[in-house]
């Protein structure tokens, strides 16, 4: 049963972030961002300039009271311990934003737009040093690799998946999860694929950052394992009945969070299957014929048939909660010492359940 923090928020809450000290920071539409203690308690309450929606929050891992506000095509630089104005603020992108990331060395700032531009800002110098423009349409969802600051990952409703290197400035592997589909199962679109195309809308990086999951209008939730400069699908499963709105690696862990517009909220071990998938002969077959077939920078092979799809991939969920609401973000953090999921949903309210059995 969750534990609700209410008393923050008038209207729908869009995103959520936590620093180190369980500080707690929400976005929600109309601009509203508000500042939470580890009881639920709302700290600090401020609306942004604009009133634009506040799509994401970010904390600085270095500086626990610095945050990073997402609204309109503004990011607004806070310090949590007194919202009553912006720090700084930066206007790069051209449309509104959908996501926010830091690199691991907190010198790089990613914010991911409508145009499906991914601009780069570089901290220090209080400029962007890489406009990333390879999505044709949003860009939802950005994320840095922890350990390789220079290394990102980015996913769009152009249905597609990108490794990027920010030494080259371009997009090193794509990947167009539709067109994967296809080939896949060898045959002709179906009715059921067009009415729910995969339209990416959420990336995650596990700590190891060589391991990365896209969650997708499809209902499917897909893994990838980075390998130098491309990545090899290792794992796909039909992880809800709608649209995967949200994906998120629990730290230093390959347990995968999913949160779902069928308003359920799943925990995934993606290591088990993976492993046993690594040891499949029929993958190995996969391989050696993706070899011999593939371009080295389109993602069109580069995935394991074994691993897709319910009949190959049985993987069961090691939680399923029944929340009843669209999720919007998803968050998992310690409350008060305890492992803890954080939700946010088409409420006002912030949804909190325990994970102390992990």
């Amino acid at each position: 049963m969750a534990v609700k923090w209410s008393g923050g928020h008038s209207s729908s809450i869009l995103c959520l972030n936590a620093n180190k000290d369980g500080l707690v920071a929400s976005g929600g539409e109309g601009g509203d961002l508000v500042a939470w203690g580890e009881d639920g308690t709302p700290l600090g309450h401020m609306q942004l300039e604009g009133a634009d929606d506040v799509t994401s929050v970010l904390f600085s891992a270095s500086c626990p009271t610095k945050l990073y506000a997402s609204h309109g095509e503004t990011i607004s630089v806070l310090d949590v311990r007194s919202l009553k104005g912006s720090l700084d603020h930066f206007h790069v992108n051209e449309e509104e934003i959908n996501c926010l990331s830091l690199n691991e060395t907190e010198s790089l700032l990613a914010s991911a737009d409508d145009s499906g531009a991914i601009k780069i800002l570089d901290l220090e110098k209080k400029k962007v040093t890489r406009s990333l423009k390879r999505h044709s349409n949003i860009c939802s969802s950005v994320a840095f690799r922890p350990q390789r600051p220079q290394s990102l990952v980015s996913c769009g409703l152009d249905m597609q998946v990108m490794l990027w290197s920010l030494q080259k400035a371009r997009p090193v592997w794509i990947t167009n999860l539709q067109e994967d589909e296809t080939e896949e199962t060898e045959g002709p679109q179906t009715p059921g694929r067009l009415l729910n195309p995969a339209l990416a809308h959420s990336v995650s990086v596990a700590s190891c950052g060589n391991i990365f999951s896209c969650g997708a209008e499809d209902g499917k939730v897909r893994i990838f394992r980075v390998m130098g400069v491309k990545c090899e699908r290792e794992l796909g499963f039909k992880g809800h009945t709608l649209g995967v709105s949200q994906v998120c690696f629990l730290p230093e862990s390959s347990l995968l969070l999913t949160g779902g517009n069928d308003g359920r909220i799943r925990l995934w071990d993606v290591s088990g299957k993976m492993e046993k998938l690594q040891k499949s002969p029929a993958r190995h077959i996969h391989r050696k014929k993706a070899k011999r077939a593939a371009c080295p920078t389109q993602g069109g092979n580069s995935r394991a048939p074994g691993a897709e799809d319910e009949g190959h991939a049985k993987i069961l969920p090691k939680l399923d909660i029944e929340h009843g609401e669209k999720v919007n973000w998803l968050l998992s953090t310690k409350i008060k010492g305890n492992k803890s999921i954080l939700v946010a949903d088409q409420t006002c309210c912030v949804s909190v359940y325990p994970l102390n059995e992990l």
